[in-house]
């Protein structure tokens, strides 16, 4: 299994086809199909070998899964899973499942011909991980080997970067509206990604910070969760594939986006502050450390008056005095914040989007490094 996610979608032999997707009723023979995977996955025994000899449990947002074959129909299969899938054929638009029931899925009619199936998982999963079993086909269909994308991103962030409730056409929204309309696959890492066919990693959790979390609530910083698979701490993330040229990092707005409260640990703001970019330096430090030849670009919006960019750009200036050289600050403004609870739109995303790969295009060379 190549740990990469196929950006570019094969076209169909022919173009004449309906997709739809249910459970098989009387499933045949499968062989597994080979798949790629963009995200942190902890792999462990499979419960159903007709897809393969692995399950994969995921739990940071914008996980994808990608196949390519030859034939007129496909199978996937999920455990119990509290999350939306988007399935994508080729290129026509994706195919919403909204909490699968665990088991096989068919994927059929199809005309004849090549095809890439694409699942990304498109909502947020704090509460409990879910688990993808793997794809497979049908007798007589052929396989096709998913390829190696050279270029990698990753996006470190809070719900900005998850993509917190960007398609709600109001403010206004409960847990399960922010839930149902939150879409990783629409968000700005999806859009910078898909721009430079690269396989990217949304290591974003809403509501936590470098320090702090929103409102002083409780939960693990985002730097004390990065290091893991998953959000339990218990193994931590390895994989030797993964060294992205580019780094994007936005991290502050919950830590001072609310007043402190009297029984949080700072006193003052200047505390905070103190301890923000005392942390957050040390985290820089140690992904530096994991991708000694990766660009690192942060970014902010102007909320809270302009207290987030003033204090992570003061983070970057820090880096930068100790002799750090590849890393830019991107102060982003304008944003309309119409989406779920003030948060960006699809609109905004495109925005954040634009103003990325602006800068990215500026570094000379940012993909030539290994």
């Amino acid at each position: 299994m190549i740990r990469t996610c196929f950006l570019a979608l094969l076209a169909a032999a022919a173009s004449a086809q309906t997709p739809h997707i249910a459970p098989p009723a009387h499933p045949p023979q499968l062989a597994p199909l080979a798949y790629s995977v963009a995200g942190r996955v902890l792999a462990a025994p499979t419960t159903d070998p007709r897809f393969g000899a692995q399950s994969l449990t995921y739990q940071w947002p914008g996980t994808c899964f990608e196949a390519a074959f030859t034939g007129t129909a496909v199978f996937f299969a999920t455990g119990s899973a509290n999350e939306i899938l988007h399935v994508t054929l080729d290129q026509q638009p994706p195919m919403p499942l909204v909490k699968p029931a665990s088991g096989a899925w068919q994927v059929s009619g199809l005309a004849a011909g090549a095809h890439t199936i694409r699942i990304d998982v498109v909502t947020e999963s704090q509460a409990a991980p879910d688990t993808f079993l793997g794809f497979a086909l049908p007798p007589g269909e052929e396989p096709l080997a998913p390829p190696h994308r050279a270029r990698q991103i990753e996006f470190i962030g809070d719900s900005h970067t998850v993509g917190y409730g960007n398609t709600s056409p109001t403010r206004d929204c409960t847990e399960d509206q922010v839930w149902a309309t939150t879409d990783s696959s629409q968000s700005f890492t999806a859009l910078v990604a898909r721009h430079y066919d690269a396989d990217d990693q949304n290591n974003s959790i809403s509501g936590h910070g470098i320090v702090r979390n929103y409102n002083g609530s409780p939960g693990d910083p985002v730097p004390i969760a990065w290091p893991y698979v998953l959000l339990d701490k218990k193994h931590l993330y390895n994989d030797s594939h993964w060294r992205p040229q580019v780094v994007v990092i936005a991290l502050g707005t919950n830590d001072f986006s609310t007043p402190l409260h009297a029984a949080e640990p700072w006193k003052t703001r200047a505390e905070l502050h103190a301890d923000y970019e005392a942390a957050y330096l040390r985290f820089l430090q140690t992904l530096r450390l994991r991708n000694p030849q990766a660009y690192f670009i942060l970014w902010a919006t102007d909320m809270a008056d302009g207290e987030i960019a003033a204090e992570e750009s003061k983070v970057v200036d820090a880096w930068k005095a100790s002799g750090e050289k590849r890393v830019s600050f991107l102060a982003i403004s304008g944003l309309q914040f119409t989406a779920c609870n003030y948060h960006p739109s699809l609109a905004d995303d495109r925005t954040i989007a634009a103003r990325l790969e602006q800068m990215i295009d500026s570094v000379p060379n940012v993909w030539q490094n290994p």
